[in-house]
């Protein structure tokens, strides 16, 4: 395990940061389970997608109420993969805990060993690498300036659960494309689909694009299992296409998130975090 592994783990709770972009594609849903291979890019010219108007296979509806998880506290195990042009690591087991629009704190393992920690607050986000003893320290405003992207408690608590990250208004507008219902949204300079699916209910797709620079990004939730009454999607499948500032070239980043097992619980099971006296601050 390296440094790199903090940084990949950070890359889990900031992968709307990299400017998440929407891409619009005829194809269904995609299943494959290969991270390289998971979510098919649709290329998208430069010019504004006009969202005001449904397209040819798109039919306008009246709004529908997304069935949402709510709950007190989260406990899940976890595997991650995560592949981009300079990390690649797959399986790796991570321990997430949840309290509601509060806190996420993520426990990273390696050979039967605690690699990494990172506590997530509505005011900050530390991340511990305990195998070279030092320590990252970010805040939202922070964060947001470096990305040009408003990053938020919420929008990350959103993408690991599976709501929506952007709060559906009462003048919500929706389109019917096949099996889907399809939630439209503008959000500053982001243009986004919600995928919701018609028979569950549940977000099942989100595809967003930054207007301007045309960086997509798609997140997949898939296999959905029944926890405390409510539908949770143990695989989340993420991909994002950003152009680089510096050199003008795209780089793609691939991500998977496969829930091992997942328990929405009364009781707090306790965020342990306090970075020792020795480890030295990175960022």
């Amino acid at each position: 395990m390296s440094n790199r592994l903090t940084i990949g783990m950070l890359a889990i709770c900031f992968i709307w940061l990299t400017a998440c972009h929407k891409q619009r594609s005829s194809k269904s849903l995609s299943k494959n389970p290969s991270i390289d291979s998971t979510i098919a890019v649709v290329a998208e010219s430069s010019t504004a997608l006009d969202s005001t108007k449904p397209a040819a296979d798109e039919e306008a509806v009246a709004p529908v109420k997304i069935k949402e998880l709510d709950f007190k506290y989260l406990v899940a195990k976890s595997k991650v993969s995560f592949k981009s042009k300079n990390q690649d690591f797959d399986n790796t087991n991570v321990n997430i805990r949840m309290k509601q629009d509060s806190t996420i704190w993520i426990s990273v393992t390696g050979v039967g060993l605690e690699v990494a920690r990172g506590i997530i607050t509505r005011d900050s986000i530390i991340f511990m690498d305990k195998i070279h003893r030092d320590y990252f320290v970010f805040n939202y405003a922070q964060l947001s300036k470096q990305y040009n992207f408003d990053l938020n408690f919420e929008l990350l608590q959103a993408v690991i659960i599976g709501n929506l990250p952007f709060e559906q208004q009462p003048d919500s507008r929706f389109v019917k494309q096949k099996d889907f219902y399809i939630l439209k949204q503008v959000k500053d300079r982001l243009e986004v689909d919600n995928y919701i699916s018609e028979s569950t209910l549940k977000l099942s797709r989100l595809q967003a694009t930054e207007v301007p620079t045309q960086n997509t990004f798609t997140l997949d939730y898939e296999d959905f299992k029944d926890v405390s009454s409510f539908l949770f999607p143990f695989t989340s499948m993420i991909h994002l296409n950003v152009k680089s500032a510096k050199d003008q070239q795209v780089n793609e980043t691939n991500m998977r998130i496969k829930h091992n097992k997942v328990e929405l619980v009364n009781e707090n099971p306790g965020f342990p975090f306090k970075v020792p006296s020795g480890y030295k601050r990175k960022r």
